[in-house]
């Protein structure tokens, strides 16, 4: 499958600054728009904020939507844009749709790491030398607490691939989930160690909260946040335009709704507008107070 990108520049510029790109160059809104690309996935993590899992519903945005929502939101004025799911790498689609969006912007694409063997791997090949990164979560320096939390040989198959993909030429970075507190500093260092020794630096190293959402909110797990206290990231998902990526999660079989901004995703600017209408409209000195920051050491 190929998906092809206007070839002509001027359909990805805006010659005048909006409202949307000055409130992003002002630092009002979030440079970055996310794409929930899928929400089935190969494995079945005991935090998911989607409950994703294999026997998940198929619910995808379409390869024409994700070329557009990028081309968009490059016109509007964002920086970048990222891919989630679910596992989007179970979409054998998704390299090409990825070259085509890094036409407009640079990508960042969530994924567990455990596909990238054989020809999954070589069909990554397409994305060396474009502005494309790869999120790869490990939660754990030892494969027991990391597995116990993402699956069985999650661990394995991370610390297998994560290697050959630097290998290639690919930029990637670790993401790691854990409830404050719950990591002990020794196993900090391992697991710092262990991604230096890819050759990944502490920069490129993301450590976030679980949120008490989707199967989280089963079992406990996590923090909650009220919406001003998240990041206002636009977030565009097969349900609609959400207020961040917290935002469409899943719990008990239902997308929740309670950060859904509009059901218009395109055109980007609809959400866009909406979204930047709540932000103003937040009390003086409202912010954010999450935040996702490497390990101190």
């Amino acid at each position: 499958m190929s998906v092809e990108a206007p070839t002509d520049p001027e359909a990805t510029v805006n010659e005048t600054v909006g409202p949307i790109a000055a409130a992003i160059e002002s630092g009002l809104l979030p440079g970055r728009v996310w794409v929930y690309s899928n929400y089935h996935c190969n494995l079945e993590c005991a935090y998911c904020l989607t409950e994703s899992a294999p026997r998940s519903t198929r619910r995808i945005i379409g390869p024409e939507q994700m070329v557009a929502i990028a081309e968009q939101a490059a016109a509007l004025g964002f920086k970048e844009v990222g891919v989630t799911g679910g596992e989007p790498f179970l979409r054998r689609d998704l390299p090409d749709i990825i070259v085509a969006m890094s036409e407009h912007l640079p990508v960042t694409v969530l994924t567990n790491g455990t596909l990238f063997g054989g020809d999954r791997l070589d069909a990554l090949d397409v994305l060396v030398d474009r502005p494309v990164r790869f999120q790869i979560s490990l939660d754990s320096p030892d494969p027991e607490p990391n597995d116990a939390m993402r699956g069985p040989l999650n661990y394995a198959k991370v610390v297998d691939a994560v290697p050959r993909m630097v290998g290639r030429g690919h930029t990637v970075r670790i993401a790691t989930t854990v409830d404050e507190g719950d990591m002990m500093p020794d196993d900090q260092v391992r697991l710092c160690a262990l991604h230096r020794s890819w050759g990944i630096t502490d920069d490129d190293h993301l450590v976030r909260p679980i949120i008490t959402s989707g199967r989280a909110e089963d079992s406990g797990m996590g923090e909650r946040f009220a919406r001003d206290q998240l990041p206002p990231e636009l977030t565009i998902s097969d349900h609609g335009a959400f207020w961040s990526a917290f935002g469409p999660t899943v719990h008990k079989g239902r997308t929740d709704t309670h950060l859904l901004i509009t059901r218009t995703t395109l055109p980007l600017e609809v959400p866009a507008l909406a979204l930047l209408g709540l932000v103003e409209g937040r009390p003086p000195g409202a912010d954010a107070s999450w935040s996702a920051e490497p390990f101190s050491r």
